[in-house]
């Protein structure tokens, strides 16, 4: 106890020995206080400047494009919040990526987004996503890995990029396959009120409005639009065949254009189209039918190892050990 008190006293006397610190200046609670505000007030500045629904003035930019971001802007909040880092980084993937842009933008007609985004602006839009998750995830990986954990999280954030751009394709191949369901019925409908007497125009407003909501009612309302501003039926379906991109419905349209050319009548070649589509599905759930045999053997396989384990594992552990009891 002696030698205790005695250690105690000396580190005492040497913390009181000890030069103290000096007081910070007197400015500098101010100064980080000043800071802090200005960085609060330019983010509420942002915000309120963001969340503004005004339309842009007319500068030296096409009127089009003026028009067309400000539509964005409406039905985008987060165009709309990081509109300034998405126009910076647009030129740079204009440039960097040009050959896979056609493909993104025939994506993003085709998975029913807004049709004012243009690829370049939805690629800087993934890639905002990722640099806004990049901080904690390089914080996580040294925490947890040190330096090489710096290594695992760009691999991370390169995935994460991979898998939004993957998530494009993916929604714009469900919408495609969705719209290839309902294009037999559709057509058939088409079908049956020409031939009950109706004209085009009037049988696909009734079509519209029975698919309504569905992803083949909003394309064909496309079409019926395209058609009220002026375009020919040629012209309309046209630009549906450029927006889905899809080899299967590229070749009812253009069919449907053929005819339109030959002078054939619509309601034949809806027909037509209508029982084509459905033997392609036939053939497609056929070969599904096909295929599923060979992709359930390995999960077969695992299945039968598994349980010739368990049924045998137990003999061959009790046969090991009384082996070794030997």
């Amino acid at each position: 106890m002696r030698s205790l008190f005695l250690l105690q006293h000396a580190a005492l006397l040497f913390a009181a020995d000890a030069p103290a610190e000096p007081p910070p200046p007197p400015w500098l609670p101010l100064a980080a206080s000043g800071l802090v505000g200005l960085g609060l007030a330019c983010i509420a500045y942002w915000v309120v400047v963001a969340l503004q629904t005004d339309d842009l003035h007319q500068g030296d930019e096409w009127r089009y494009d003026v028009s067309r971001i400000n539509e964005l802007r409406r039905v985008d909040v987060f165009y709309r919040f990081f509109q300034p880092v998405i126009r910076w980084l647009t030129p740079l993937n204009r440039r960097a990526f040009a050959e896979s842009l056609p493909e993104i933008q025939r994506e993003i007609q085709a998975s029913g987004m807004p049709r004012f985004w243009l690829a370049e602006e939805y690629l800087a839009r993934i890639e905002l996503l990722v640099l806004l998750v990049a901080p904690g995830t390089f914080y996580l990986g040294f925490q947890l890995l040190a330096w090489p954990g710096v290594v695992v999280a760009m691999g991370m954030l390169g995935l994460a990029g991979w898998l939004l751009r993957r998530l494009l394709t993916r929604k714009a191949n469900r919408r495609l396959q969705a719209i290839k369901r309902r294009l037999p019925f559709l057509l058939d409908m088409l079908t049956l009120l020409m031939e009950a007497g109706s004209n085009f125009l009037r049988a696909l407003d009734q079509s519209i409005l029975e698919f309504s909501g569905h992803p083949i009612g909003v394309e064909f309302g496309r079409v019926q639009a395209d058609m009220r501003m002026g375009k020919s039926r040629t012209e309309a379906f046209e630009s549906m065949e450029r927006r889905l991109g899809d080899d299967e419905i590229t070749s009812i349209i253009g069919s449907i254009i053929q005819g339109e050319n030959l002078g054939t009548p619509l309601a034949n070649v809806f027909r037509t189209q209508a029982d084509v589509l459905r033997i392609k599905r036939t053939q497609r759930a056929e070969t599904i039918a096909g295929e599923a045999g060979v992709n359930m053997l390995l999960p077969g396989v695992l299945v039968m190892a598994s349980t010739v384990l368990i049924i045998i594992g137990p003999f061959a552990l009790n046969y090991i050990y009384s082996g070794l009891n030997l």
